[in-house]
């Protein structure tokens, strides 16, 4: 089997594995991604309030390009023998195979269990990590599904940005470990320790005595070089505005343009900013699109 066609059954499997670890589709949504949970439930609940209308008929609706495509979301099913009946996206390829038929052992094991989910009419959901065909970019991807007679309903939607809350947690957690051993935590974010990355947010550290970067969790070539220089993609001073900020305050936030390293676009960022002793200590999040 070629790579990816593999790729494309991982993808299915991936999905309906992490479905069966979840029991709620509103669980853990991030107030971020309230217009896209929206958006994918919209599409979902319409699949299958058409196939309860027409039945078996209704799947070539969803392999078109068309109502049941909205951006990067699609509709796909899968029945319970874990053959796919439809898609709108990518997947198409897969229509009439049997996903299942490639697995072995724990996973073929977990899929099944994932296939065997009730028909009880409540949408589930997952969440995992995985490339968007749009961008090329692995990227968050959080999907809803529900049981229909013999068959499984799905849509979802890519997370390319993480929320507020998980910055400040990030931030806390990177300063705390700074008071408690700078040196140290400023090799772990070097060693781009998987402590201080997390999607799209990392650590940056500053020394404010030299005002050069001491540690950086995506670029370490900013790593040595002098933080006053940092310009944002539209080329703002904000190395300098971080600066100001903690002139007089213990804590800042700045908001520039950035690259996105979770999809490679040019975003509004906001930083967050926290002075550790003689370090600031910052991580960003990103707010979407610059427009």
């Amino acid at each position: 089997m070629g790579t990816h066609m593999w790729s494309i059954f991982r993808d299915v499997l991936l999905l309906l594995f992490g479905l069966a670890s979840l029991s709620s589709a509103f669980a853990q949504i991030d107030e971020d991604y309230a217009q896209e949970t929206e958006r994918a439930t919209r599409l979902l609940n319409k699949a299958v309030a058409l196939y309860r209308i027409k039945g078996p008929a209704a799947l070539a609706d969803f392999s078109r390009q068309g109502g049941f495509v909205d951006g990067e979301m699609y509709v796909y099913v899968v029945d319970t023998n874990g053959v796919m009946l439809a898609s709108g996206g990518p997947s198409v390829i897969l229509v009439g195979r049997n996903v299942s038929s490639v697995l072995d052992g724990e996973l073929d094991r977990a899929f099944k269990e994932a296939l065997s989910v009730p028909e009880d009419g409540k949408v589930r959901s997952a969440e995992y990590r995985w490339l968007n065909w749009n961008d090329g970019k692995t990227e968050r991807k959080r999907v809803f599904y529900q049981r229909v007679g013999e068959q499984i309903f799905a849509a979802g939607y890519y997370m390319p940005r993480s929320s507020k809350s998980a910055a400040v947690d990030l931030l806390g957690r990177a300063s705390a470990a700074i008071a408690a051993d700078a040196q140290k935590t400023i090799e772990r974010i070097n060693a781009l320790d998987a402590d201080f990355i997390r999607d799209d947010l990392y650590v940056f550290v500053v020394d404010l005595d030299t005002q050069k970067f001491s540690a950086h969790g995506f670029n370490l070539r900013l790593v040595g070089t002098d933080f006053r220089a940092l310009q944002s993609a539209d080329e703002q001073p904000i190395g300098i505005q971080m600066l100001d900020v903690l002139k007089s305050n213990e804590v800042g936030e700045v908001v520039y343009t950035w690259r996105n390293p979770a999809n490679g676009r040019i975003e509004q960022k906001s930083t967050l900013l926290r002075k550790v002793g003689k370090y600031a200590v910052a991580v960003g999040y990103y707010l979407g699109p610059s427009t």
